[in-house]
């Protein structure tokens, strides 16, 4: 008695879902290759995490150091003839550097006395290329009752090589990180 190519070809389709109900029965090895599957989204989830954690401690620390240089300024704690272009920058640069490289190598500052309040910058000015345009930025502050406002930018470097094409905001593949403060002088006597 012979079989059929109709009965051999049910017995191989019978074989074939044997074999994939097996497969799909066995445990052994699922852990690892769930592991393997779940490892790099896991992982890039954790840069993610840490970076822009790590980049928003920076960011509150610069504003807060914003806001204390200004508030010295406008109670006329610091001088107009004391705002050296050196002084402001080591005074924003002294209470940032816990998170930053000593001498703070990214930081940009824009202090300056203006007519009135409408004419304070509202948008940050970038170069063609989309870095920050810092050819305008002067440290001048003003003295009694003037209008001031201080800009501060630091370009924040990413640590993680692998985030940086999806964190970065600057050509150089860093992230712009920004802070002002504008303000009415109080009327001290010089």
């Amino acid at each position: 008695m012979g079989t059929t190519p109709t009965s051999k070809t049910s017995e191989v389709n019978k074989k074939q879902r044997s074999l994939i109900r097996r497969f799909g029965a066995d445990r052994r090895g699922s852990v690892a290759i769930e592991f393997v599957m779940l490892i790099l989204p896991f992982t890039l989830l954790v840069f993610a995490v840490i970076e822009t954690c790590i980049s928003f401690a920076a960011q509150q620390m610069m504003a807060n150091a914003t806001d204390d240089l200004s508030r010295s300024l406008r109670t006329g704690k610091i001088k107009p003839a004391d705002a050296t272009p050196a002084s402001i920058r080591d005074t924003i640069c002294n209470e940032i550097e816990v998170l930053v490289s000593t001498g703070c190598p990214g930081l940009e500052l824009d202090l300056r006395e203006y007519a009135n309040f409408a004419s304070v910058p509202t948008t940050i000015p970038y170069t063609p290329s989309g870095d920050v345009n810092t050819s305008g930025f002067l440290i001048t502050p003003g003295g009694s009752e003037t209008i001031n406002s201080l800009r501060v930018f630091y370009r924040w470097p990413i640590m993680t090589d692998f985030m940086r094409s999806r964190l970065s905001t600057l050509p150089d593949g860093k992230t712009l990180l920004y802070s002002t403060m504008t303000w009415r002088n109080e009327p001290y006597t010089l």
